[in-house]
This record gives C-alpha cells, sequence and structure tokens, in this order.
C-alpha cells in the first residue's frame, strides 16, 4: 500500500497538512496549488499559514523528498481534492474550484485510481464529480473509485485530529467505499463509517448546521438580555446547572469556512423545508450589525472617542480571518469618522486591504476610552482587570464581564 503515490489537489488548511501527514507515513505525495507563491514557498519546507506543529513536518517531508510541490497533477494512484467551495451572490455554492481540479486531474487517470473529494461541498457534488471523471474513459465505481470523505478538523488541532478523529466516507457505489476505507484504515486511527456519497455530504453539512443553530440560540439570547439589562453570562451559567442543559456562549457572530458557510448549501438544497437553518444564519450574521451599534452607542458620550478593538481572527488563536465576524465588525468601525480605532491581534500584524493597522496591546488599553473584546486570544485573559476599571468594556467573549 505505502509504494503508491498520492496526489493532493490544493495545499491549503486541509490540504498541505494531509499532504505532509501521507509522506510522514511512507507515502510519495505530491502536492498541487495554482499559486506559484505557496508552491515556491512549501518547496522550500516552510509555510504561510499558523497551526501547531505543520511547520517541523512538512519540512520533514520536504527534506525526505517524500513530499513534492507543482503547479500541475501528475500520474498518481490515490487523488485528493482538496479546495475551497465558497459561495456566490444570494448564498448559492460555488463548486468552480472543485470542478476545475477534478478536470484537472482527467490526464493523469488510470485504472484503479481512487479519486477522494474531502472539501466541503454541496449535495450531489460526489455524483457530479463522476460524470465529470467520465470523460476519462474508465468505468466509475469498476475501473475508477470515487467517493466523498468530508474533513471534519479543528483549525489548531490539524494534525492530530486528521489521524485520530472518526471519518464518514461515502462512494458513488459499495466498492468505491471500501476501496476509500481502506486506502484510509492506513492512516487514521479513528473509526471509519461507510455511507452513500449524498448522506456523507449531508453529513458534514449537518454537523455545522448544528452547532451553528446552537450558536444562534446563544445569540439570541444575548439580544434578548441586552434589552432586559440582564447578565447574559450569569444567566447561562445558571441555566446550565440543569443536568440537561447545555448553551453555548455568544459572540460576535460565526466565523470559518465551515459553520458561516455550509449551513448555506443545506438552504440552497432545501429552501422550503431548511427555515430553523435559514433563521439561524440570518440570526449569526446580524451580530456584527449588534455589536458595532453598541459600540456606537456608548461613543455617542465622547466628542471623538477612541476605540480600541482586540481581536480580528475568526476564533481564538489562530490567525484565520475567513469569514471573521470581528474582523467585520472592525471594518464598519474603520469607516466611522466620529471614532478613533485603534486595532490589536497577536496573531495578525497588518493586511493589505484593510483600513487599519495593528497596535501595540499596551498602548491600545492605556489610550481607549472604550474596549471592545472580539477574540478570546489567550494573551487577553492575561490584562490585568485593574487597568480596564475606568473604560467602558464591550466584552462579547465573557471573559471579562462572566467573572
Amino acid at each position: 500500500m505505502f509504494n503508491k503515490k498520492i496526489c493532493v489537489m490544493g495545499l491549503g488548511y486541509i490540504g498541505l497538512p494531509t499532504a505532509a501527514i501521507l509522506a510522514t507515513k511512507g507515502y510519495n505525495v505530491i502536492g498541487v496549488d495554482i499559486s506559484q507563491s505557496l508552491v515556491n514557498t512549501i518547496s522550500k519546507g516552510e509555510i504561510n499559514i499558523l497551526e501547531p506543529d505543520l511547520d517541523i513536518v512538512v519540512k520533514s517531508a520536504i527534506n525526505s523528498n517524500k513530499l513534492k510541490v507543482s503547479l500541475t497533477p501528475e500520474e498518481a494512484d490515490v487523488f485528493f481534492i482538496s479546495v475551497p467551495t465558497p459561495f456566490k451572490e444570494s448564498y448559492k455554492p460555488d463548486i468552480s474550484y472543485i470542478e476545475s481540479a477534478t478536470k484537472s486531474i482527467l490526464p493523469y487517470l488510470r485504472k484503479g485510481n481512487l479519486v477522494i473529494l474531502e472539501s466541503t461541498s454541496p449535495i450531489g457534488t460526489t455524483e457530479y464529480i463522476g460524470e465529470l471523471l467520465k470523460e476519462s474513459r474508465l468505468n466509475i465505481g469498476k475501473e475508477l473509485f470515487i467517493a466523498h470523505a468530508p474533513e471534519r478538523v479543528l483549525l489548531g488541532h490539524t494534525l492530530k485530529e486528521i489521524i485520530e478523529n472518526d471519518r464518514i466516507i461515502g462512494g458513488v457505489n459499495k466498492k468505491s467505499s471500501e476501496v476509500c476505507k481502506k486506502f484510509y484504515n492506513t492512516f487514521v486511527k479513528g473509526e471509519i463509517f461507510i455511507t452513500d456519497a449524498k448522506t456523507a455530504e449531508l453529513t458534514k453539512l449537518v454537523e455545522n448546521s448544528y452547532r451553528d443553530v446552537n450558536i444562534a440560540f446563544a445569540n439570541e439570547l444575548d439580544n434578548i438580555c441586552s434589552k432586559l439589562d440582564v447578565n447574559v453570562w450569569e444567566l447561562i451559567k445558571l441555566a446550565n446547572k440543569h443536568p440537561r442543559v447545555n448553551i453555548l456562549s455568544p459572540g460576535p457572530g460565526v466565523g470559518g469556512h465551515c459553520l458561516a458557510v455550509d449551513p448555506w448549501f443545506i438552504v440552497d438544497a432545501a429552501k422550503d423545508e431548511a427555515k430553523l437553518i435559514k433563521r439561524a444564519r440570518i440570526t449569526n450574521e446580524a451580530r456584527p450589525d449588534i455589536i458595532t451599534k453598541r459600540v456606537l452607542i456608548h461613543a455617542n458620550r465622547f466628542k471623538k472617542p477612541v476605540v480600541g478593538a482586540l481581536g480580528i481572527s475568526y476564533k481564538p488563536d489562530i490567525d484565520d480571518i475567513r469569514e471573521s465576524p470581528a474582523l467585520e465588525v472592525v471594518e464598519k468601525l474603520s469607516k466611522l469618522d466620529s471614532i478613533e480605532l485603534l486595532v490589536h491581534d497577536p496573531y495578525i500584524k497588518s493586511h493589505k486591504h484593510l483600513n487599519f493597522k495593528t497596535d501595540d496591546l499596551n498602548t491600545i488599553i492605556e489610550k481607549s476610552d472604550i474596549l471592545v473584546l472580539l477574540v478570546h486570544h489567550k494573551e487577553y485573559f492575561k490584562i490585568d482587570k485593574s487597568r480596564l476599571r475606568e473604560k467602558i468594556l464591550i466584552d462579547t467573549r465573557g471573559i471579562w464581564e462572566s467573572n
């Protein structure tokens, strides 16, 4: 099995760790990406994303010649498709990256190959890939095996979770599922469950939609508590004393490529049935506006207040700003002439498309009239609360107000 060659299409947050892990397991891996600068970076054993220990694993894989990177695919035994799946206007799924990656491997396919879609995708995408790959003239499901094996990792723990998490595999037929499962058993320690492709696709979407709905409930509670002048953090803490209640924490919204995107794929597939999922998305997407308005209510007490915004990534202790609600709040505040905005994030120092620069944390604390905590980076837990006594605090993560 380990003499097989693997081709990984897409070297982002999932593709690169997957390629590196497979290389360390003894496979010969070719990693493919359309970005020349990214290919150049990885070829030197370097990375461009923040993920614990990934730099060490990639450097080892490159130095051992088990991992090579390129702009174009090559012949292989197993092809991974791990590319973005955003949405277009009106929340319509955009599978153009998947289409492009699929078509690009067509000239390199041969009898016995396995094609794995790891990208989170709309229902029916795996079967659509099968239709595209019929051009190879290989018998789909007998000579060419196709399956969906959605990733389910937590950024910041990617390397561990790729190996240890349970996996769902849905092939275009039973044989495809079995071939894919046999391959995953060579590097995954978690249990592997087989189903059909559509169920595998919907399972991943449901996992993230479940979390989105529960976060929306917490965010709606925060909206209610704000109107009724009740401390939401105390409310949730007390409600969770019930043995069968586990309310999540509210925040400035929901970010990342998965939770903020995947529910819309279900809504697109079943508009009339996915009412609760859609309502949750609307509730969570409204949060940046709500937080911005709370800042402005306090800002109106000053002639031109200094507002310090802490955190712009979509979750704590990473440098990922995809669909970040914290970033959306900061962007809204940066357009206001009525305030002076200072921004800090320990993982993001600047961004070429953003109308602000990040400042020193101590400087922000000293200068700010209003402090807005948007992301609960571990660094912010260390702030001496005595320094905050004279400040107006808008704590969207509850690290100050809940204690």
